[in-house]
């Protein structure tokens, strides 16, 4: 079965519609189903012609604080010369549908669907769609945590079809994870991976990580556990969730359930300065 990526379409729903939806925000994760992407939740961005995209997570104080994370639409004939303006940025790009035309310190790329790329802090690149459809894709923006005696990380591009998924411990196959960069690399301070389950494949246990997660499924459904409750996801939807959070699912079938997962990594956790008085 060939891999899926759903993509945003936006529009409106019609006058007659109810307003029950999946959509909630708690103080410790969040969802946010497909059908609440719509134009009106649209944002722009300076120096982007014929782009609207999706925020799905900012950082928000008591919240995820980390990290960003959009759903671009690129209209043919759109895209940008200068596509960040904070040059601590480093970021990933996950394209969902069409083609994106991605220049990188001076090398050309042709991103299609399942293809990736991570594009260190201070990069020089560009993004245009030169085809005839739309090109949608995912933006996670973080800002680098530099270490002293690690230099920064190197451009990547490649797509999820050329790396072979490593399979979860004593799972038989049922779950497992794409990852684009060698988790011993301590230079970076982000993953993004993709997270396959098999129909009736499970996450056994209460997972409690330290780090903040973006998750937006990329196809399939599943029951998925969040703190204290069970809510049904789809493709489309998108969770966010703060630091330990508890998580596991549940794979409905009758096809594959995958999502995009973001989480940060390797670095210390921050520490408040102590005033002379002992309070901080």
């Amino acid at each position: 079965m060939s891999a899926q990526y759903f993509a945003p379409k936006g529009g409106h729903p019609d006058q007659n519609t109810l307003l029950t939806d999946r959509a909630i925000f708690t103080p410790a994760y969040a969802v946010i189903p497909k059908g609440t992407m719509r134009d009106i939740v649209t944002s722009f961005l300076p120096f982007w012609t014929g782009t609207r995209l999706w925020v799905l997570a900012r950082p928000m104080t008591g919240f995820a604080e980390t990290f960003s994370h959009y759903i671009m639409e690129v209209s043919p004939g759109g895209g940008s010369d200068r596509t960040e303006t904070d040059p601590q940025a480093q970021a990933v790009l996950f394209v969902l549908e069409g083609q994106a035309t991605l220049t990188v310190d001076g090398n050309t790329h042709v991103l299609e669907p399942g293809g990736y790329a991570y594009l260190p802090p201070s990069s020089d690149w560009t993004l245009h769609n030169k085809g005839s459809d739309p090109v949608v894709f995912h933006w996670f923006r973080k800002a680098y945590e530099a270490v002293p005696g690690l230099e920064h990380p190197d451009v990547i591009v490649t797509n999820e079809k050329d790396i072979a998924p490593t399979v979860m411990p004593d799972t038989d196959g049922a779950w497992a994870t794409t990852r684009f960069v060698d988790p011993s690399d301590m230079r970076h301070d982000m993953h993004v991976t993709v997270v396959s389950f098999k129909p009736g494949g499970v996450i056994p246990f209460l997972e409690t990580h330290v780090m903040e997660h973006g998750l937006y499924v990329l196809e399939g459904k599943a029951v998925y556990r969040l703190n204290n409750d069970w809510v049904e996801v789809e493709a489309g939807d998108y969770m966010w969730l703060r630091a330990f959070c508890p998580q596991a699912c549940y794979a409905g079938g009758p096809g594959n359930f995958r999502y995009l997962l973001y989480k940060d990594v390797n670095r210390h956790m921050g520490l408040r300065p102590i005033h002379r008085d002992g309070v901080a």
